[in-house]
């Protein structure tokens, strides 16, 4: 059964998708950026704020879904430049601490409103 997950805690979406769709036990989430959803506005370009504030938007929506960090099996990190790899993935690793998710990182020529970093999730409920 498909249900679309939807918080006031995570970013309006931007376009026609959804927060995160939820098939059974499988949620896909999708790609966060830096939207502060109290403003809606772009963090401060800092990448370390950046970052910060997209784990604190897949954490709502994960929250909303009734799953958290622990959930996740899969991770897409999409970056402006390879050379803020070493800053997310540090800021990343707070967020992911064992049984870490699949994941691939790629850097893109673009991302939504330039920001320099974006990431989606998928999660599955535990049993």
């Amino acid at each position: 059964m498909k249900k679309v997950i939807y918080t006031p805690n995570a970013p309006e979406p931007i376009g026609p998708y959804s927060q995160a769709v939820l098939i059974n036990d499988t949620l896909y989430v999708s790609g966060q950026i830096a939207i502060n959803p109290e403003t809606s506005k772009i963090v401060d370009h800092n990448l370390e704020a950046e970052t910060e504030q997209v784990l604190a938007n897949l954490k709502a929506v994960l929250d909303a879904a009734g799953m958290g960090f622990s959930n996740v099996v899969k991770t897409s990190i999409f970056l402006s430049d390879m050379e803020h790899f070493a800053k997310v993935n540090e800021l990343y690793g707070k967020c992911f601490t064992s049984d870490f998710p699949a994941r691939e990182t790629v850097a893109v020529r673009t991302l939504p409103k330039n920001v320099n970093v974006e990431i989606s999730v998928v999660a599955i409920k535990h049993n």
